[in-house]
């Protein structure tokens, strides 16, 4: 029995266990026997009827957990132990006697930091619940002591606790209880420590509950408490008052009331960033700013209170780094990492452009690429461009600050693709640093093809820069600065010149599989991307457009399109690049909906710019020749995605071959029906009068709407003209009808397909009259119309025209609305029906009270048409 014993003993000291942690396990049982246990939903939980029994459970907890290590967390017996130990310590707190608080809070603390995760989160709920009921305890040690314990909980719950955790969280008024904890430490003596742990599980809660912020932001004494606090030069309750404002900053709302502030706000967030401050205060720095300026709209806000302050503590922490060994120091990875997504602001346009470039962002972004090699652009400027190509490719087959690469090829293409159309580098810096760049871009555009030939089917794993990288090259190339655009065309041909590999073939096969019906799973889709994406940077190389176009690319593309339509294939940009996510990914609120320019249809655009610009090299006659079902059935498909795609890219492209097929403009849902309006002069109140010409009738309330230049400048001033001569009587006899009388450089043809714009969102039309309506929409400040009639690069983000009427319902309008009397209840249905549904859910109104201001038979129309 004793050699029995003996080689139990041996084996479980094999595996972490001694006989000490045994026998304190023994004690710990025969503490807890002494009380009665019983459970509920909440789990496990025991009853002790004095004091004394609390503290030796409490004290048995303790010490067994002492004498554990980490191996030892991995044996059966301490892990059948952590149910029985947190329900314990979990009733003792729910008891709240205040002779076992401090112990037993203390205990809840080393729990947490001790066991793991994924051991303790089946057993919480408990545990949680007598936490949070203790926030507000007499005792600062205890409320501290539990706060610190919820921060370690929440810190690593998992999604799928979430909502299981919130509901705990709001039957104890937590939210409630950390404010008021917070506004209270600004008026009592209370320790540093106090307000950090407070603030801090406040700030977890919002982070993760959007439910919680409305009782946060709408505290107008928390936020005087905060004002005050963050003027604390104590670095630990900064970095506390930076993480609840990056929290509330997640809310639209909450931004809004944060700005009140604004100026104070923004100098803490810049002063924070700078470079004598602990890591700690400046990744909270650049988290805050990049929560505050998560969307354009907050950008937008931020930049206008403090614009080059910002660019340069972004710049300058990209800057400050160093290698030692080839290795940077520690924590200045993380830095570098949360200043480059900061960085990533360059995505929306602004002022905020122009000091980047000013603070030498292209020799920032080229350290980056190069780390601290010999590759200067002392050494590089002497060189031949073959002879850079050279020199580059050794240094950017490196792996020196590879995280890093992904987001210096997303701001390099963000930067391009929002410069003006007359932008030089030269004007801020040389225009070697940039020129270089762009061979170490076009370089890894190259490489991102032949790793995507290289993804075998049902291997996910590949190259983190391969999408950003093909996508810096593509914004460059398609870039509105004309010396961007063409010097990356020129670097891009030398490139694929040097390199030798023709991968057209290859492209178009892969896109041709596609579209034959293949199945496809992740890793197809990322090679997909890159394929399309390549495919749009060689279309616009004149090197390679006839070779494209000779091996069947505007087939292929055109296959592709239409197999897309039927089968639409939906991709987020962040399945395919993953630094694009962050840790507020869908965790924002009350921001309005952004105007996503790609969206998931990321595939379906690629695919529509590469066709593009063949289609603009080709002579289009050629196009679908001999085949006019198929040219119909395309046409038709692209005028699909005009009207009912969600986002502006695709919508925009389409338009864009479109107007190769003879067909301009911007087709909308309601167009047939507003094109027949142009010959219904029964109700027309405009006529427009052309030398030598008949005049033409139209509808002023159209024109207001679609194009004001139209009309004289007194229409849209003066109001009272209008009501004056209107008349509710349907004869036409008692209408007044203004005149309006165009330059005699206007021609009735160009007119007449301007109005069938104007009314419709798009024409037919041949060249020779397409010179003449460009002329004409310029004048007429039809700006989307010019610049689809010009054909000239697009810039990405540009928004799609919308074909809505409803701003004919604000005051000049409304009366030129009702003269127009539209009798079609399709017509009448896409003008007013908007515009109800809104004024419905903000002012809480039926349907019946909004339409009875205007006209009461619209009222059962309207309501059909909202519901």
């Amino acid at each position: 029995m004793r050699s029995s014993s003996s080689s139990k003993q041996a084996a479980d000291n094999s595996r972490g266990i001694n006989g000490h942690i045994l026998t304190l396990h023994q004690r710990l049982y025969h503490a807890l026997n002494l009380g009665t246990r019983c459970c509920d939903d909440k789990g496990q939980k025991w009853h002790y009827s004095d004091i004394e029994t609390q503290r030796l459970v409490v004290r048995s907890v303790d010490a067994f957990l002492d004498s554990i290590s980490a191996e030892s967390l991995q044996h059966q017996v301490v892990k059948e132990s952590v149910g029985d130990i947190v329900g314990a310590v979990g009733s003792i707190l729910a008891s709240k006697s205040e002779a076992t608080m401090r112990l037993a809070s203390d205990v809840a603390v080393k729990i947490v930091r001790m066991i793991p995760s994924s051991m303790l989160q089946p057993h919480f709920s408990n545990l949680i619940h007598s936490l949070s009921s203790l926030l507000s305890f007499r005792e600062l040690r205890v409320a501290i002591s539990c706060a610190s314990a919820l921060n370690l909980i929440l810190a690593n719950l998992t999604s799928k606790r979430e909502k299981e955790v919130w509901e705990i969280l709001k039957s104890t008024n937590v939210v409630g209880d950390l404010v008021e904890n917070v506004k209270g430490y600004s008026t009592e003596n209370k320790a540093t420590e106090y307000f950090q742990e407070m603030a801090s599980l406040l700030s977890k809660i919002l982070w993760r509950w959007p439910p919680s912020r409305f009782h946060v932001w709408t505290d107008k004494k928390l936020f005087s408490t905060l004002d005050t606090v963050k003027l604390n030069p104590d670095r630990s309750i900064k970095v506390a008052v930076m993480q609840l404002f990056s929290a509330l900053a997640l809310c639209g709302n909450g931004t809004n009331k944060l700005l009140e502030d604004g100026e104070g706000l923004v100098k803490i967030m810049v002063d924070s960033l700078d470079s004598s401050n602990p890591y700690t205060v400046q990744i909270e720095g650049l988290r805050l700013a990049q929560c505050l300026m998560t969307n354009e709209q907050g950008c937008s806000k931020i930049i206008k209170l403090s614009c080059e302050p910002i660019v340069k503590a972004i710049i300058t922490l990209m800057s400050n780094w160093s290698l030692d060994a080839g290795k940077l120091a520690k924590g200045q990875m993380s830095i570098l990492v949360e200043a480059c997504r900061l960085a990533l602001i360059t995505h929306w346009e602004g002022d905020h452009h122009f000091y980047f470039w000013k603070a030498g962002v292209d020799r920032v972004l080229l350290r980056l690429i190069t780390g601290n090699s010999d590759t200067t652009q002392q050494s590089l400027q002497s060189l031949s461009l073959q002879e850079q190509i050279i020199k580059l490719e050794e240094v950017v087959d490196t792996d020196v600050l590879l995280p890093l690469r992904p987001f210096v090829w997303d701001i390099l293409g963000c930067l391009t693709a929002n410069c003006m159309e007359d932008f030089f580098p030269k004007m801020h810096g040389n225009e070697t640093v940039f020129n270089v760049l762009v061979v170490c871009a076009c370089l890894a555009f190259v490489d991102s093809i032949l790793t995507s030939r290289q993804i075998s089917q049902g291997n996910a794993c590949h190259s983190s820069e391969s999408e950003p990288a093909s996508r810096a090259v593509l914004m460059m190339i398609y870039s509105p600065s004309k010396y961007i655009s063409s010097k990356t065309r020129f670097i891009l041909s030398e490139v694929l010149a040097l390199k030798g590999k023709d991968y057209v073939g290859y492209l178009l096969d892969s896109l041709k599989a596609t579209s034959s019906g293949n199945k496809f799973g992740i890793p197809s889709n990322f090679r997909l991307v890159i394929n399309l994406t390549s495919l749009a940077c060689y279309s616009a190389l004149p090197k390679y457009q006839k070779h494209l176009i000779q091996h069947g690319g505007i087939d292929i593309l055109s296959s592709f399109i239409s197999w897309w339509f039927d089968n639409p294939v939906h991709l987020n940009r962040s399945s395919v690049a993953t630094h694009v996510q962050n840790g507020f990914s869908g965790r924002t609120c009350c921001w309005p909906s952004p105007e996503d320019w790609e969206g998931e249809d990321m595939l379906l655009l690629f695919g529509l710019v590469a066709l593009a610009e063949l289609i603009n090299v080709e002579n289009c006659c050629g196009i679908f020749q001999n085949q006019m079902d198929l040219r119909a059935a395309f046409i038709r498909d692209l005028q699909e995605i005009c009207i009912n795609n969600s986002y502006s890219g695709p919508r925009w492209y389409a338009a864009y071959i479109l107007r190769h097929l003879g067909l301009y403009g911007f087709p909308s849902k309601f167009g047939r029906e507003f094109r027949e309006l142009l010959t219904d002069n029964e109700h027309s109140d405009v006529e427009l009068i052309i030398k030598n010409q008949e005049p033409v009738r139209v509808h002023g309330v159209i024109l207001l709407v679609r194009c004001p230049s139209l009309l004289p400048p007194e229409e849209l001033l003066k109001e009272k003209a209008f009501d004056s001569s209107f008349k509710q009587d349907s004869d036409s006899c008692n209408r007044l009808i203004t005149k309006v009388r165009l330059s005699a450089h206007v021609d009735c043809q160009s007119l007449t397909k301007l109005l069938e714009y104007i009314y419709s969102g798009s024409f037919e039309a041949g060249e020779d009259l397409v010179k003449k309506l460009k002329i004409l929409a310029k004048h007429c400040n039809l700006q989307s119309l010019v610049q689809l009639l010009c054909g000239s690069n697009l810039k990405w983000g540009t928004p799609f025209p919308s074909f809505d009427f409803t701003s004919a319902l604000e005051p000049a309008g409304r009366t030129l609305f009702w003269r127009l009397k539209l009798r079609d209840q399709v017509i009448r249905t896409a003008v007013i029906a908007p515009y109800l549904f809104y004024t419905c859910m903000f002012t809480k109104l039926y349907c019946g009270q909004v339409v009875s201001t205007y006209e009461p038979s619209f009222s059962q129309e309207c309501k059909k048409a909202i519901h």
